[in-house]
């Protein structure tokens, strides 16, 4: 048993099949979350509502694999125990979907690298003997295949446009590569590979990479996204609307 979290909700280690569950949930959350911060501020109307959605549809992930969790633990939590009353070192995201927005580009490299990632966790998870898993990533895998075509085409447009555009695709490619080690295989590193042949993007030569993200372990972004996520649960616990 670790220390308590917020709500006085007690941390304890949880089952190799829960922290799974926990861990896809948590990535798909805080990408939400991230993406959630360009309503309104996105650079055309258009971007604005697919943005929205694209959040939308990682939120919604979350939330079935939460539900799912918690009922495999069978302690009676809820995704909002799971999502709103954790403490910043019992969230298993990969850091890469911690990551600020910076501008346009940036958020699209962080979407492509984590679209890429989506596609071949859910093909593989959607063909399972667990019919509730199989059932939650047969939805998701139809809507990375919706994402990976908006952020691949994008990246594309960015890499292979003009100067100003090509040179902050590659800044972006170049500041969150070191963030790809734990969403990383061979299979994923070819179709990234294909897409940034067609953009013009290079893969960075920095052999650095930083990782910790499934073990607690994060970057200093992850607790003020936190902070402001979770900030009306702690304000007032058991709010219903």
């Amino acid at each position: 048993m670790i220390a308590s979290g917020p709500q006085g909700m007690a941390a304890k280690a949880l089952s190799p099949e829960i922290a799974e569950l926990v861990s896809y949930g948590d990535d798909n959350l805080v990408l939400a979350q991230r993406l959630g911060e360009w309503i309104s501020n996105a650079p055309e109307l258009e971007i604005d509502i697919a943005l929205g959605n694209i959040a939308l549809d990682h939120l919604g992930v979350a939330r079935a694999l939460y539900t799912y969790a918690g009922e495999v633990e069978g302690e009676g939590r809820t995704e909002d125990d799971f999502a709103m009353r954790r403490t910043e070192r019992e969230f298993r995201n990969v850091l890469l979907v911690e990551q600020p927005n910076g501008d346009f580009a940036h958020t699209i490299v962080r979407q492509f690298f984590f679209d890429v990632y989506s596609q071949i966790l859910w093909s593989g998870l959607a063909d399972g003997d667990d019919n509730t898993g199989a059932g939650i990533a047969g939805r998701a895998v139809k809507e990375a295949a919706y994402h990976f075509e908006f952020s691949s085409s994008w990246l594309i447009r960015l890499g292979d446009g003009t100067e100003e555009s090509h040179r902050r695709a590659q800044a972006a490619v170049d500041a969150l590569w070191r963030f790809t080690a734990e969403i990383a295989s061979d299979e994923w590193l070819a179709r990234v590979s294909s897409v940034f042949e067609t953009a013009g993007l290079a893969i960075p030569d920095d052999p650095y990479q930083r990782v910790g993200g499934r073990d607690g372990y994060h970057t200093e972004h992850l607790g003020f996204l936190l902070a402001e996520m979770q900030w009306m649960d702690r304000a007032y616990p058991g709010l219903e609307w």
